[in-house]
């Protein structure tokens, strides 16, 4: 049984929160809509600029895409494997990402970009800043669904000291103000089983990617 919506609210830096359970009763059609954008834009392993496969297969969903590739990290309007725009972002994605905002204080968050990331068992992503967006003035909000991990989350540098904060299929994290730049990574997943998702972490994450005109 979930504790009352406020105890679920956890703050784990200045305008950075934890959201335990968010999710939960939404759970089978935001799947629903998660595999339609996957069926329309498949997952695969990009490049990084260094040449390496990134070991988490992504795709994306909205206006606005996030790829990566010998020419450097970017956003762009088209799929560079189908050359067509990217699949619109679910109406429920758009709420759902706009309401966990708000419920932490950041009202009018207007995302136009959802980054798809699938986690296979060993999968990890390193310590990065979220900074190829044009508007910094919004928040990241994060979706995790399937296989648990642990979110490693940290200062405005690389060597900042980081909190590890566990993630349950159903959590929600929101950052941004003045934690907006700050440093954090997904540890290596752990071998299991879940019941909807089978091997996988699926992680949605929804930025503000250009300016608002």
């Amino acid at each position: 049984m979930l504790f009352p919506d406020e105890e679920n609210t956890i703050e784990i830096a200045p305008d950075a929160y934890l959201l335990k359970g968010f999710l939960l009763g939404q759970v089978e059609p935001l799947l629903a809509a998660l595999f339609e954008v996957i069926a329309q834009a498949p997952l695969r392993h990009m490049e990084t600029p260094g040449g390496y496969a990134m070991s988490v297969a992504m795709t994306n969903c909205g206006d606005w895409g996030w790829v990566t590739d010998n020419k450097g990290y970017r956003y762009s309007a088209v799929d560079p494997m189908t050359q067509r725009p990217w699949p619109m972002m679910p109406a429920l994605f758009k709420q759902l990402s706009e309401n966990a905002a708000e419920k932490v204080g950041f009202s009018h968050f207007d995302p136009d970009a959802c980054l798809v990331n699938r986690y296979g068992v060993g999968a990890k992503m390193s310590l990065h800043q979220d900074k190829d967006e044009a508007d910094f003035s919004q928040p990241i909000v994060s979706f995790s669904l399937g296989l648990p991990t642990i979110f490693d989350f940290g200062g405005k540098t690389r060597k900042s000291p980081r909190q590890a904060v566990p993630l349950e299929h159903g959590d929600v994290l929101v950052w941004g103000g003045r934690s907006r730049l700050n440093y954090h990574g997904v540890r290596q997943i752990k071998s299991g089983v879940h019941p909807q998702l089978g091997a996988y972490r699926f992680n949605l994450t929804f930025r503000r990617s250009q300016p608002k005109k």
